[in-house]
């Protein structure tokens, strides 16, 4: 990852923040996803939002639900519907996992971060996760607030 980060073509489109702080993150995954022309275009000048979505295993497909990819003036009758669904492209072993996770297991599958890779392509880490309770987020919150003081204090003290 640290490698992708230093090749030119590597960008990160969409983040979502949120979801490490309203979920237990278990693993992640990187899949791929299906767009058009204008959708990739849209994306290239970075106007998209991943907070709000999530994906679904339905059908034997994995698919993106709610993600904001907004229109590009430019396409006209070629564009695209803003909040469409699309479909992510993982292998069949990793799709049977992701099922198992999300039916028995009570996982959901959040996704975490878009990005173009190295060869420019856009790419969807997704992570399997476990809600947080109330107190949970409580916790997590005082643990980041204590390691900000505790880093404060470092700095005046050295």
């Amino acid at each position: 990852m640290a490698d992708d980060k230093d090749n030119k073509n590597y960008k990160v489109i969409a983040e979502n923040r949120r979801a490490r702080f309203d979920y237990f993150i278990e693993s992640d995954l990187e899949v791929g996803i299906m767009l058009t022309g204008s959708e990739v275009k849209s994306l290239r000048t970075g106007q998209s939002n991943i907070a709000e979505s999530y994906a679904s295993v339905e059908n034997a497909e994995l698919w993106l639900i709610n993600a904001h990819i907004a229109a590009l003036s430019r396409a006209g009758v070629f564009g695209h519907e803003e909040r469409r669904r699309r479909k992510l492209l993982v292998s069949k072993r990793e799709l049977s996992r992701l099922w198992q996770a999300v039916g028995r297991e009570g996982m959901t599958l959040v996704p975490l971060v878009m990005y173009f890779n190295h060869r420019g392509l856009v790419k969807l880490k997704i992570g399997v996760a476990k809600g947080k309770k109330v107190a949970d987020k409580r916790e997590t919150s005082a643990k980041r607030d204590w390691n900000r003081q505790k880093q404060r204090l470092l700095k005046q003290g050295g």
